[in-house]
């Protein structure tokens, strides 16, 4: 996003309408370990299959079945780096940034009955052969739709913040946006779009644990079904991958919980329009 030689913004001032730090533009990216990167490779693996284990059990995991010796501090610090956090009720469910203002959670006892109703947000984690980058989504929670997605190679909130804007510009305006209160979510970069367009912003707050179970169940799709299967090499044939999967999962792949229909057939069947891009 940022133009190191752009002819009339400087750096500086780009920095600043993007909300992005500028130490992060003159940093050279640290060469990942190649053992944390092995290491988190098993952990992501672990976590897909067992969302609910927290670092405690992810250590005896690797202890006992993979013959791994390690202190659960490196465990700890490797499940932070990769976002994971234990699926179980408790407040709190992602690192959040506590001078940021987090909003009530709206959708309690809410019956979920057209596309555009509730629209929700996360992010995960996709390995390569030499490192490892962050996905996130927009979808649809009626539809289980994938209305846009980014790649980053950090955990800055900008790439949100462009799959967000990519899906009010071709979808429209959902009535409500639901998040946990990751520090992405909660920075006014992100909120404020929604704001400005007129979005009732929810957050999963105490015993909310499960308020992301679509796009858990994307995960464990995207992961077994694309990830697992193909070993990206670099993030340029992560990206083509996942789009090429993102595209058969919302207009070819057959859900269970929808009838046996795609999503796209479930969002375009209930009169939802897109805009033009």
């Amino acid at each position: 996003m940022i133009e190191p030689k752009h002819e009339t913004i400087s750096v500086r001032r780009q920095c600043v309408l993007l909300e992005v730090n500028r130490s992060v533009i003159y940093r050279r990216p640290r060469v990942p370990d190649l053992e944390d990167i092995r290491l988190v490779n098993i952990l992501d693996e672990l976590y897909t299959k067992r969302p609910y284990y927290g670092s405690r059990r992810m250590r005896k995991e690797l202890a006992v079945r993979e013959g791994i010796p390690i202190s659960r501090k490196r465990v700890r610090r490797l499940m932070r780096l990769l976002g994971l956090v234990a699926i179980y009720p408790k407040p709190n469910l992602s690192r959040r940034n506590a001078e940021h203002k987090i909003y009530p959670y709206l959708l309690r006892n809410v019956a979920i009955t057209r596309p555009n109703q509730v629209w929700s947000s996360d992010i995960t984690y996709i390995r390569t052969r030499t490192g490892f980058v962050y996905l996130t989504v927009i979808l649809d929670w009626f539809s289980r739709k994938v209305l846009s997605w980014r790649l980053s190679n950090t955990l800055e909130a900008s790439f949100c913040v462009e799959a967000l804007e990519e899906a009010l510009r071709k979808f429209g305006t959902p009535e409500v946006f639901n998040t946990d209160q990751g520090s992405q979510f909660t920075s006014e970069a992100f909120t404020d779009v929604l704001l400005a367009h007129g979005v009732k912003i929810s957050m999963d707050g105490k015993g909310r644990a499960l308020d992301n179970v679509f796009v858990e169940r994307l995960w464990r799709s995207v992961k077994y079904e694309e990830v697992y299967l193909k070993g990206y090499e670099t993030m340029a044939e992560a990206k083509a991958g996942l789009g090429e999967y993102l595209r058969f999962y919302n207009e070819e792949r057959f859900h269970q919980g929808l009838d046996e229909r795609t999503p796209n057939d479930v969002y375009f069947g209930h009169g939802a329009e897109t805009r033009a891009a």
